[in-house]
């Protein structure tokens, strides 16, 4: 009896593992040998890469994103009686990094298009607490940065940039992550950069601001292990830092696959009753997530479950939805996509056999005869 297919899932973090295994068992091989098992040369070489990939002078490897987005806040004394406008429709990670440097999130609406900050409601937004905007380039799609950053710069505020989505996004040809005070990158096994474990990476131009966070992810240490202000325990891995440099050699083709099989979608689902993701002429998409919009999204996904595709929902609840950081904010184009968005299956390792699968399981639930619905 022939066997059903595997399932497949919206990401396949081991697949970076099996692709490039004797590289990773090398590099953990050698951190093991080394002696250095809490920061040493393959943390220092990694940061030294990475920074260099990113477009940033200085990187500063941390214990995860949400500590990254945590860290670059406090490195700018941004805390307590502190309000920081961001969206609400975003990994619940970097609201909480605000909550955990004592700050306030000020939540304000996404675009109808992109599903990314409205640019439009930021002057509402912004009160006499305000002190920075994090821009959330969600999905791998970048925000308008030229605009946002000028009001940034109007209003003296600090602009620091989640790309926990978005290694290999860019803005006009600019990478993300080169245009705030700090950027913010998460090493989550599912990322476009992705660690077997948790990781994550502050970025800036800035050599003090990179001196500061430095000694706040150790306890606010400084060379002598003197504590000269409260810090936090957020040290990346070496044996983290080891597996990501093998990952970042491989990342630029790796978001190459990912820009071809987001195309293959785009033109495969074409003509469907079903909201395609759209790029503006000046983005660079990185394509973390493809994310399709319907008002069936639970039984679109109840189908393609038993059709063998297990799809994901970023995100079936934002923020404000949270207890933890209910507001009573109105937020009406996020709440309508957290009901209709749906993440389809998107990694380098898919392949088009696979990919075709899922097509003809979209294009099934849209039209029947093609498929028992």
């Amino acid at each position: 009896m022939k066997r059903p297919p595997k399932p497949l899932g919206f990401a396949d973090p081991g697949a970076r593992y099996r692709a490039y295994k004797d590289e990773v068992d090398g590099a953990i091989r050698r951190v093991l040998d080394s002696g250095y098992y809490i920061g040493g040369p393959e943390v220092e070489a990694f940061e030294s890469a990475f920074a260099a990939w990113s477009g940033r002078a200085h990187a500063v490897g941390v214990g995860n994103g949400t500590d990254a987005l945590r860290l670059a806040l406090m490195a700018h004394d941004i805390g307590a009686g502190d309000e920081v406008i961001t969206v609400a429709h975003t990994a619940v990670a970097t609201v909480a990094a605000i909550s955990m440097a004592g700050a306030t999130p000020r939540f304000v609406d996404v675009s109808p298009v992109h599903l990314l900050l409205d640019l439009d409601a930021l002057d509402d937004a912004r009160t006499t607490k305000t002190r920075a905007v994090i821009a959330v380039h969600l999905y791998g799609h970048p925000i308008d940065m030229d605009r946002l950053s000028a009001w940034c710069h109007a209003h003296d505020l600090v602009l620091i940039e989640d790309c926990a989505q978005a290694h290999g996004a860019t803005w006009r040809g600019q990478p993300v992550g080169s245009w705030g005070r700090a950027a913010a990158y998460s090493f989550y096994p599912t990322k476009n950069l992705g660690a077997l474990g948790d990781g994550g990476a502050v970025t800036s131009d800035d050599p003090a601001l990179a001196a500061r966070v430095r000694r706040l992810r150790s306890y606010g240490w400084d060379a002598q292990r003197l504590s000269h202000e409260p810090g936090i325990n957020s040290r990346l891995d070496p044996i983290q830092a080891a597996i990501l440099r093998v990952g970042l050699e491989h990342l630029d083709a790796e978001i190459a696959r990912r820009r071809a099989l987001a195309a293959r979608y785009t033109k495969h689902l074409g003509g469907l009753p079903l909201r395609l993701p759209q790029v503006a002429p000046e983005a660079g998409h990185a394509w973390h997530l493809y994310v399709v919009r319907t008002a069936e999204r639970e039984a679109l996904a109840g189908h393609l479950r038993a059709a063998g595709v297990n799809p994901g929902v970023h995100y079936p609840a934002a923020a404000h939805q949270h207890p933890a950081w209910h507001d009573g904010s109105r937020l009406p184009v996020t709440e309508r996509a957290c009901a209709e968005v749906l993440s389809l299956p998107m990694h380098p390792a898919l392949t088009h056999a696979e990919q075709d699968r899922v097509i003809a399981a979209v294009r099934a639930f849209f039209a029947p005869s093609e498929e028992t619905r």
